[in-house]
């Protein structure tokens, strides 16, 4: 492993998101729901860098960061939807060594810890580059391109920021160019467990995720080129 990187947030699917892309290059990650946890778990283990949210419940990023500062001048990354010049200075202030705003590409984050980590003295894993490495790696369907290493979708050549779920969703598609998946299907490959037909909340789960990849994705979300609607039946990859 190439670091132990600790991530303080609430939100779960943004912890799964940094986990995947972390894990994947090389670091070693522990996680926290709050401040509170985030100092707990440190009297367990050791970590070399933390990525904090702000807004969290019990004790907020800019409290944890002051009582972390008390006994350990571990690097601190803030990542935070608080971008104002106000928040970072406080941040800043509390003893924070960078903020990131939300929403982010998992890649800069990536750089922004191999960063503090060097700086710190600490050896971390390799840059995770584009999709460049061994075919093997790499599923290939027209202008996408899916590292299925590095977990980086990018178009044309340029990467697209996906959530974990929509990265779950993507992997799927890209595997199998002009297969159907159902509803049911790409919300089995999001929560890892299969679902009934037409359980709950699976349909509306699924197309706001397959709404959510359009945006970032299509020219124009609303007349999609790559994630077709076929009616009545599921989503499919164009592979043209």
């Amino acid at each position: 492993m190439g670091g132990t990187v600790l991530v303080v947030e609430d939100d779960a699917d943004i912890v799964e998101l940094l986990e995947l892309y972390l894990t994947g290059g090389g670091y070693d990650v522990i996680s926290a729901k709050d401040g509170v946890e985030a100092l707990e778990l440190l009297r367990e283990r050791t970590a070399d860098v933390a990525l904090v949210d702000i807004m969290m419940p019990r004790m907020n990023g800019y409290d944890f960061i002051r009582e972390l500062r008390r006994t350990s001048s571990m690097p601190v990354l803030v990542v935070s939807a608080r971008t104002q010049t106000a928040d970072k200075i406080v941040g800043l202030d509390a003893g924070a060594d960078a903020f990131i705003a939300k929403p982010f590409d998992p890649l800069e984050v990536a750089a922004h810890i191999r960063a503090v980590l060097r700086r710190a003295g600490v050896t971390g894993p390799a840059p995770i580059a584009p999709p460049a490495a061994t075919v093997d790696s790499v599923i290939v369907v027209g202008a996408l391109a899916f590292d299925t290493e590095r977990l980086v979708l990018t178009r044309s050549g340029e990467p697209v920021p996906l959530t974990a779920a929509e990265l779950k969703i993507m992997a799927a598609l890209m595997s199998s160019p002009g297969r159907v998946f159902s509803k049911e299907q790409l919300y089995a490959c999001v929560s890892g467990d299969p679902v009934a037909l037409g359980g709950s909340g699976v349909a509306s789960s699924v197309m706001m995720h397959v709404s959510n990849i359009r945006a970032k994705l299509e020219d124009d979300p609303l007349s999609p080129r790559f994630i077709k609607t076929i009616r009545g039946l599921g989503y499919a990859l164009d592979g043209s």
